[in-house]
């Protein structure tokens, strides 16, 4: 009987693990859960929430008015004169119209409140009798706005200019106005934004919603709709010429917003 060789230990350890991997891929490949490769991590979608829809709105147009009487006047005040040359027509100008500042000074009125709006010199044509026009002088025209803040004193100002010019001054016109307007505008302004606010509130209920925030805010154009003005050309003699100012009003508009919740 031939004696068996004794295996050694080592080979004996690494023949067992061999047989035991095999055997664990042929049971992953039996019950199929060994995959081919690593499974790729899963990925995670992001929730996309629909938008919110836009909240309705109203749109509303306010105005409003102030008035109040007024404490100013502005004279359109003009001294004019014609000669010969445009030389002597510029210097006959300046002596009128140095003569009008005079009065105007010796009237209370302070040199902030008088100012020149326009000086001119232009040709005067006359047609001759074969029907040419030909220059036959010249005419030299200072136009001045003059602020009386003093309003009582307002006719006694134009009576003084008349008497003084005399038939080289002109008034063309007076306009009443107030020292600040913006104090009017603001209660205007006011009045206008109450309206808008009140119509909104009353399209909210109308239409079975409440009234939210406010969005968006516009003011047009203000308006002076019964500026008093004098018809131009006054003409009189006399000390004071009788003045009627009236009421100054101020119009604003304002377009305005809202949410409707």
């Amino acid at each position: 009987m031939t004696p068996r060789t004794p295996e050694n230990p080592g080979r004996t350890a690494a023949r067992t693990a061999g047989l035991l991997a095999a055997a664990l891929v042929l049971g992953g490949l039996v019950a199929g859960t060994v995959p081919a490769q690593a499974a790729a991590p899963a990925r995670t979608v992001p929730f996309a929430a629909a938008p919110a829809a836009d909240p309705a709105t109203v749109t509303v147009t306010g105005s409003g008015s102030a008035s109040a009487a007024p404490d100013l006047a502005i004279l359109s005040i003009a001294v004019e004169a014609d000669r010969t040359t445009a030389k002597e027509a510029m210097a006959a100008q300046t002596t009128e119209a140095e003569n009008l500042l005079r009065v105007l000074r010796a009237q209370g009125i302070e040199d902030r409140d008088i100012r020149t709006d326009s000086l001119s010199v232009m040709p005067v044509y006359t047609q001759t009798s074969g029907g040419e026009s030909k220059v036959s002088g010249y005419q030299a025209v200072q136009s001045f706005s003059v602020k009386v803040r003093a309003l009582d004193r307002a006719g006694q100002v134009i009576g003084a200019v008349n008497e003084a010019a005399r038939d080289a001054g002109r008034v063309n016109g007076v306009v009443f106005d107030v020292a600040d307007p913006g104090a009017l505008r603001a209660k205007a302004r006011e009045a206008a934004y109450q309206d808008a606010h009140e119509k909104a509130q009353q399209h909210a209920r109308l239409s079975g919603h409440r009234l939210g925030r406010l969005v968006s805010l516009s003011e047009g154009e203000s308006t002076r709709p019964g500026q008093g003005a004098a018809s131009p050309s006054i003409s009189a003699d006399g000390a004071s010429v009788p003045l009627a100012p009236g009421e100054i009003e101020e119009h604003v508009t304002v377009s305005a917003v809202y949410e409707l919740l």
